[in-house]
């Protein structure tokens, strides 16, 4: 017999926790496979189940059929489309970021990477050198960062400036950077279709906007004809920033939520300015 048949509410506590972790555990893995090509894959397997529900209700036999077939033998081709982030999923799994906390050395590596950041922006703002750094946060970005030329490169400013210097091959396009690496160099980011943006605005603004509308990432922007620097998030931008303001803001988003991870035991994972 069963310990909780006697008691209601345990059974209703208990069916509550289980929604609740399958609703992470969905979360978690829409949040690794968002900013990759699995998206749009998940886009047709939704049609495809929308077409089969269809079949079912008005009884289309031969349309039935079909789309039975493409789905009994559709997992192992799922299998294979998904590789690299089933891979990805299990790695993170076998490292323990899934319930890991984020530990002091991670802060400290966090802050050694703002410092860079901060210190490249300064002195390419002050030069007018244009620049365009995304920070890859929870939202995988591995379709972006395929758009360019890999580094895989421990992250200094010496580097980040070197690499966004005038008329070299690098130059043109973002830098991915993920922790303290610099994952890839000359990288394509989707443009911001918002109707909104102000004229003034260029392609490099115009493109930091788009790829935090469609991830989590923090992107800084300096601008080649202001030498002013910007940061999106969340599809918001936050203009003409100084070195103080700029490193608060990472500040806030990438320590502070080191900390707040720190608090809990355990962890799955990894104003908008005029």
């Amino acid at each position: 017999m069963f310990f909780g048949e006697n008691l209601p509410w345990l059974n209703y506590l208990t069916q509550i926790l289980d929604i609740l972790v399958v609703t992470y555990v969905i979360y978690k893995a829409i949040m690794i496979i968002r900013g990759t090509r699995a998206v749009q894959l998940l886009k047709g397997i939704t049609v495809i189940l929308i077409v089969y529900a269809i079949s079912i209700f008005f009884n289309l036999r031969t349309l039935g059929w079909i789309v039975n077939q493409a789905i009994t033998y559709g997992l192992l081709a799922v299998i294979i489309i998904f590789q690299p982030e089933l891979r990805r999923a299990l790695e993170q799994l076998g490292r323990g970021r899934f319930f890991a906390s984020r530990t002091a050395n991670e802060e400290e590596t966090m802050k050694k990477t703002i410092d860079a950041i901060v210190k490249a922006s300064t002195y390419m703002g002050k030069r007018r050198i244009g620049a365009l750094i995304s920070m890859e946060r929870e939202t995988g970005m591995t379709d972006y960062v395929e758009t360019g030329i890999p580094m895989n490169a421990n992250l200094t400013s010496e580097l980040l400036i070197n690499t966004f210097i005038p008329n070299t091959p690098l130059h043109d396009g973002a830098v991915i950077i993920n922790n303290d690496t610099i994952l890839a160099a000359a990288c394509y980011l989707p443009l911001s279709e918002n109707p909104f943006i102000s004229k003034e605005l260029g392609t490099r603004h115009r493109a930091a906007l788009g790829v935090s509308e469609v991830t989590d990432c923090l992107t800084i922007v300096v601008s080649e004809e202001t030498g002013h620097i910007s940061l999106t998030k969340n599809g918001e931008l936050h203009r003409d920033l100084d070195e103080e303001q700029l490193r608060s803001l990472l500040e806030a988003e990438l320590i502070s939520e080191a900390k707040m991870v720190t608090t809990s035991r355990w962890q799955w994972g990894g104003k908008k300015n005029g």
